[in-house]
């Protein structure tokens, strides 16, 4: 089931005027239900406008959004509910927290959604717990938190409303590589528990090839494709054409290739191609 479908989705940025330029072209997207995307593309590709066009923050210069088969702008008084149902959270997300404790800024968006206050607290301490937070994190001022701290309470915060779809807009950005390995794993595992579907905008290839079930590649507005990982990564040279890399262990694994060793063609993250050269290098043959 598709959870998210645009038709011919067009948005062009000052139009009518000098500085007139199209940011998304015709774009014709099923995203399903209860999977990981990934959302790559060279920047000014037109994949975060398009993001913004998920949850409403931006209107369709022609063309339509759907949300579970419901165009989000056939009443505009349901644009609310289309919020809480699409999360977004924005690069550098940690500058917008404001309250005076990280519960209460976590607590912030159910409030809204007019819980109840045992309601709130599960879902701050079920959400703080799946980011590892600690209860007594919790109590603080989120300005007395780490980065990476502040980072997973500002994601919990969108969390916390349990949206059916969450979109993260380099939610890695600036991280150290032990905490973007802990910060993917713990989105994975929310994903994976809440069976929601959340897009993970990412320059990263590794990233994405880790954690990721299918792809969204944006070049020039307009969108190349949208496939499960393995077939998108198997397209290295259309990828490179676009200015886009492949993660480094895809490029090892194409060199081995053009140096006569039989190696598979979807091997793009350290695991997998441990797996499949074990047994060559056994047999002597790498």
């Amino acid at each position: 089931m598709a959870i998210l479908t645009t038709e011919g989705l067009t948005y062009t940025y000052s139009a009518g005027t000098p500085f007139e330029k199209t940011a998304v072209d015709h774009v014709d997207l099923c995203i399903e239900d209860n999977t990981m995307c990934g959302v790559i593309g060279h920047t000014g590709s037109g994949k975060s406008t398009l993001m913004q066009h998920f949850n409403g923050l931006l209107k369709p210069t022609s063309g339509k959004v759907l949300v579970e088969g419901q165009d989000i702008w056939a009443d505009k008084k349901k644009l609310r509910d289309v919020r809480f149902r699409v999360g977004l959270v924005f690069q550098y997300p940690e500058y917008q927290l404001f309250e005076e404790t990280v519960y209460k800024d976590i607590a912030f968006g159910p409030r809204n959604m007019g819980l109840s206050d045992d309601e709130i607290r599960h879902r701050v301490l079920e959400t703080a717990q799946a980011l590892g937070l600690t209860k007594d994190m919790l109590e603080r001022s989120p300005f007395a938190l780490s980065g990476g701290q502040k980072r997973r309470a500002a994601i919990a915060g969108v969390m916390a409303m349990r949206p059916k779809v969450l979109i993260l807009d380099e939610p890695c950005a600036g991280l150290d590589p032990k905490g973007r390995a802990l910060m993917l794993q713990q989105i994975r595992d929310y994903q994976r528990k809440s069976q929601s579907t959340v897009l993970l905008v990412s320059h990263s290839m590794e990233d994405v090839a880790e954690f990721t079930d299918k792809l969204l590649v944006m070049s020039k507005a307009k969108l190349f494709c949208y496939d499960d990982t393995p077939k998108v990564f198997r397209r290295a040279e259309e990828l490179r054409a676009l200015g886009l890399r492949v993660p480094q262990i895809a490029s090892v694994m194409d060199e081995l290739r053009r140096r006569g060793y039989e190696i598979p063609l979807d091997l793009y993250t350290v695991e997998k191609a441990r797996d499949a050269l074990l047994p060559l290098l056994r047999k002597g043959a790498v």
